[in-house]
């Protein structure tokens, strides 16, 4: 039976990809980028600490304010990250898929985060306690500098989405954010309602869906109740702002396989 653990292997002081599988302790198989691109002793170190769970739409993993208690590292399915004013409206300020992990604070010390995030479409992945992975950090170069350079990179997501909101009109943001879903999921069919995308984008849901018929009409995407279909992608592309481009390559920084 091959090494579970094992994905990267040292040469010449340099760290090489090779094919492999990880689970954690209970023999739950590992899909996130993030937990497969990091060393093989940083991985062996968390591990014992990865709990594997059910992400199910809806749920929400962290209350904006609120004390961080765990670090999740999404294997599949949507999580967005949103800000939540006093009289309940919401904006997106990001999102991430298995590219990433929520609790990006907790890997720089910090105990809070201002952010609800909540499952928008229905995964799986692993949770950490904050403790046990602010632990583990300190033995574990590799994982704490690919966790500080991904809070690196979602802190410039936050910042683009916030000046793509205020700049760019409503259809431009739609494909924008249509395509960074895709590239989260890997999938072109999309399980969203108009009145998800709202609350995302900030508007309210006749904008949506007057933005998604146009886009429909350009054969870009088919619109069914409860889901979004990619049919031609690049032409979606554009028709995004140039706030998909730019995010596309601060993701590309991280290096992840």
């Amino acid at each position: 039976m091959p090494d579970q653990t094992s994905c990267l292997a040292p040469h010449n002081g340099r760290v090489h990809s090779q094919p492999c599988e990880r689970t954690n302790t209970k023999g739950k198989q590992v899909s996130n980028k993030i937990l497969l691109s990091i060393s093989e002793s940083d991985y062996s170190t968390l591990c014992p600490h990865l709990e594997y769970v059910s992400l199910p739409n809806h749920l929400v993993l962290h209350e904006a304010g609120e004390k961080l208690e765990f670090a999740y590292f999404p294997n599949r399915g949507l999580i967005s990250l949103v800000v939540v004013m006093k009289d309940g409206k919401t904006a997106e300020a990001g999102i991430l898929g298995n590219e990433g992990f929520t609790g990006t604070l907790a890997a720089v010390g910090l105990s809070r985060g201002p952010l609800q995030a909540v499952v928008q479409i229905t995964g799986d992945g692993f949770r950490v306690e904050v403790g046990a992975l602010q632990n583990t950090l300190k033995s574990a170069p590799h994982l704490q500098r690919l966790l500080t350079r991904y809070a690196a990179v979602r802190g410039m997501q936050v910042a683009q989405t916030a000046a793509c909101n205020r700049l760019h009109d409503i259809e431009q943001r739609l494909a924008r954010w249509l395509l960074m879903t895709q590239d989260r999921v890997d999938s072109g069919s999309l399980p969203i309602t108009h009145d998800f995308l709202a609350t995302m984008l900030g508007t309210d849901r006749p904008s949506v869906s007057l933005a998604a018929g146009v886009l429909q009409k350009k054969g870009l995407i088919e619109y069914t109740r409860g889901a979004v279909e990619i049919v031609n992608r690049k032409k979606l592309e554009d028709s995004a702002c140039e706030c998909y481009g730019v995010i596309r390559q601060y993701d590309g920084e991280l290096g992840l396989k």
